[in-house]
């Protein structure tokens, strides 16, 4: 067990293959490694987040952890929890035989009990499949206590899981944990039951519904494969998180990219840390701390990661106009923008990771359509396109954009709201990056 405390466009999209080949290789600079009671090596870097042993783990599936609060559906994050039992459903990006889970109380204003968890093999809705469910320890012991502020991991346990497999995660909380530190827009359902029911097969007890993850902001796994540092992270706001893929669908494009890499029979770590309204240089009330500082404690220390694919900026923009889920956050000049992109390049660079940079797709009909918000989209987009501030571009922009408007999102590549992509357009978009200089 582990704590850490936290700190104008036609065509098709192009990604920058010289640049990628030419980086340095990727390091764990600034991280001291202690050996924990499972066995497992972990580290503490310069910043006290969590690192890993280059290696014993790699990422299966992430979620960014957020502050308790409600603006689009009704959720469970701001009551908490009382004799509860939370099921999350989520699915891995690579195998292995080994897994443990990653739970956060960053936002939590006290310690949290955790009365008992397991992990399972999903099977239909909250049901999970006979023979898999293992008990998940930490230090040796069923229960545990996160500390306000504080991240934790489970004990590795033997668990035979494959690439784009689906994980169900049991919490029994008991006692009363106060508001939950949660991902919001999970596009995926999420269960709870009255009294302790971490142990079931079936899911008749499972009768509340969520449509966002509590607590959990981690699935680990080991053994699957020879040990490497080739993990990808997806870094950005909404269109990264998935809002307006289908629900349950895994159809967001980091789950696109990770179909892509298993189907090459190559699967590899894909992670998502976007967070649905999120900005690179605003806190916000509803939707994260700013990319700047989160970076650090959401992609960093995740385990050996190679590459991350930055798509973040639009809300600065978007964001200074009237909206109806909270007051307006400060207006953002382009260069203002520009610099916090590179910040973000310069922590990644600083513990050996590369950066694929990504342009802003279109928002014409949208609530953000605006002439300066649009002035300032391609402003950003140029200079992503010819800065050679990053190790390489994709250009998501051209990759959505309608052909006859291309200010417009493609019709057949819309969620509707003419901001977000559907399943189509983030298939689209995760089929723009190339698998071998990722």
């Amino acid at each position: 067990m582990t704590f850490t405390h936290p700190l104008r466009r036609t065509g098709v999209a192009l990604l920058a293959a010289a640049t990628l080949s030419a980086l340095p290789a990727a390091g764990t600079a600034g991280a001291t490694s202690a050996t924990d009671t499972a066995g497992a090596t972990s580290a503490t870097d310069t910043a006290g987040a969590p690192a890993h042993n280059a290696t014993t783990w790699h990422g299966g599936w992430a979620a960014s952890p957020q502050e308790p609060t409600a603006p689009f559906t009704p959720n469970w994050s701001r009551d908490g929890f009382s004799d509860h039992t939370v099921r999350q459903v989520v699915r891995v990006s690579t195998g292995g035989t080994k897994a443990r889970i990653e739970l956060s109380n960053r936002y939590g204003k006290t310690p949290l009990r955790i009365t008992g968890a397991t992990v399972a093999l999903t099977g239909e809705g909250a049901s999970v499949k006979a023979g898999s469910v293992r008990p998940l320890s930490f230090g040796k012991s069923r229960s545990l206590t996160v500390p306000a502020g504080a991240t934790a991991y489970s004990d590795g346990v033997p668990f035979k899981v494959k690439a784009l497999e689906s994980v169900t995660v049991t919490l029994y909380l008991a006692d009363p944990t106060g508001p939950a530190t949660f991902h919001h827009v999970a596009s995926a359902t999420s269960y709870r039951a009255d009294g302790d029911h971490r142990a079931d097969r079936a899911g008749a007890a499972f009768e509340e519904t969520s449509t966002s993850w509590y607590y959990l902001t981690g699935v680990e796994v080991s053994g699957g494969q020879p040990p490497r540092r080739d993990g990808v992270v997806t870094f950005g706001d909404s269109i990264t998180d998935g809002a307006g893929s289908g629900l349950d669908a895994n159809n967001r494009y980091p789950d696109e990219l990770a179909e892509r890499f298993a189907a090459a029979g190559t699967p590899r770590s894909v992670l998502n840390h976007g967070i649905a309204g999120n900005q690179v240089g605003n806190d916000t009330v509803w939707a994260g701390e700013k990319g700047i500082e989160r970076f650090r404690k959401d992609v960093l220390t995740e385990p050996n990661v190679r590459t991350v694919v930055l798509l973040e900026g639009i809300n600065d923009f978007g964001g200074s106009r009237p909206n109806d889920i909270a007051a307006p956050t400060p207006e953002v000049s382009v260069e203002r923008l520009i610099e916090g992109h590179r910040e973000l390049i310069r922590q990644a660079h600083a513990q050996g990771i590369r950066v694929v940079g990504t342009t802003l797709t279109p928002v014409k009909g949208s609530a953000y359509d605006d002439p300066a918000v649009e002035a300032k989209r391609d402003a950003f987009n140029d200079w992503v396109r010819t800065s050679g501030a990053y190790d390489a571009v994709v250009d998501f922009d051209r990759v959505v954009a309608d052909p006859a408007d291309p200010d417009r999102i493609l019709p057949a590549y819309d969620s509707g709201d003419h901001l977000h992509p559907g399943d189509a357009g983030y298939r689209a978009m995760a089929g723009a990056l190339d698998l071998g200089r990722l």
